[in-house]
């Protein structure tokens, strides 16, 4: 089959071709009717790394082949289990419709979902009053604590150890991320649990109902729960205090900086966040420097809320 025409060949091409309609009709027209599935009209999702399209009644997520330079085999995979163990849990995910792969040009996994008609959390965030941000803060929390619980080793990542994992850091000074290496390897952060690893604005939908739900569990691994809970004080909630207060309850400053401070530092995506939400990269060349400028950034967002 040539129903991909396009060609891939790493990232930069697959960067400039996922979100491209004509260039992925075709193949998705294909694997709707193998799955016996009504095609219509496509449309945009919210971008990530992988293909994401509305067809109608349905989403479908076509993973990056192996040609783009990105390894969406552990994507595919982790996405597949954590999605039946947050509805064995009772958590809101959209419904897994059926899954497989299509080999074209290039081997192309899919998995395709129910649509959930919701808009995403940081869409909404200007127009909500500081009430409904303590009960969302209070409604995720409840999805949190069901999903940060022990689980298997299911896709063999060490998200605080494994040294490719340490690139991200290359941007901050030698001072800073040699003192963030050794404190990482000696201090111990708690029990590995299951986290959704990315849990931001663009991946919480709530709908017309009230209900939230959780999307896109690409990036979910083993890690102490403190992972979770500082990505979402820190990017997700931006230290927003009625957000924060609903999540965390009536949380102390000094004890919600030591939890963010030590889940941004073995965050896949920490050294991103930091320079996104915290500061500039020049600002940082020790972890006190850090510390310090997330102490301040909470206090301040708690009592200028």
């Amino acid at each position: 089959m040539n129903l991909f025409a396009a060609e891939i060949n790493g990232w930069d091409s697959w960067g400039k071709l996922y979100q491209s309609i004509p260039a992925f009709e075709p193949l998705i027209k294909c694997i709707f009717a193998k799955e016996k599935l009504q095609f219509t009209k496509i449309e945009h999702c919210t971008p990530g790394t992988n293909a994401v399209f509305k067809v109608g009644d349905y989403v479908i997520k076509i993973f990056a082949p192996k040609e783009s330079d990105i390894d969406s085999t552990t994507d595919f995979e982790t996405e597949s289990f954590a999605i039946y163990r947050a509805i064995t849990l009772g958590v809101s995910v959209p419904k897994l419709v059926t899954s497989g792969y299509i080999q074209d040009n290039y081997r192309f996994s899919y998995m395709i979902m129910d649509y959930v008609n919701g808009t995403e959390i940081n869409r909404l965030n200007k127009n909500l009053t500081f009430e409904e941000k303590i009960t969302i803060g209070q409604r995720l929390r409840l999805i949190t604590d069901a999903l940060n619980t022990p689980c298997r080793f299911f896709n063999g990542i060490d998200v605080i150890h494994d040294k490719d994992r340490q690139k991200k850091w290359g941007k901050y000074t030698e001072h800073f991320r040699n003192e963030r290496l050794n404190y990482i390897h000696s201090h111990d952060f708690g029990e590995k649990v299951f986290v959704h690893g990315d849990m931001n604005g663009d991946n919480l939908l709530l709908t017309h109902d009230q209900k939230l739900y959780i999307i896109d569990f690409a990036d979910a691994v083993l890690a102490p729960v403190i992972y979770e809970h500082a990505l979402i004080a820190c990017e997700l909630f931006q230290f927003d205090k009625a957000f924060m207060t609903g999540y965390f309850g009536n949380y102390n400053i000094d004890e919600i900086t030591e939890l963010v401070f030590n889940g941004l530092l073995i965050h896949d995506f920490g050294g991103d966040i930091i320079e996104q939400h915290v500061g500039q990269l020049s600002e940082f060349d020790s972890l006190s420097q850090l510390r310090e400028r997330l102490y301040w950034s909470i206090k301040y967002n708690q009592t200028n809320p």
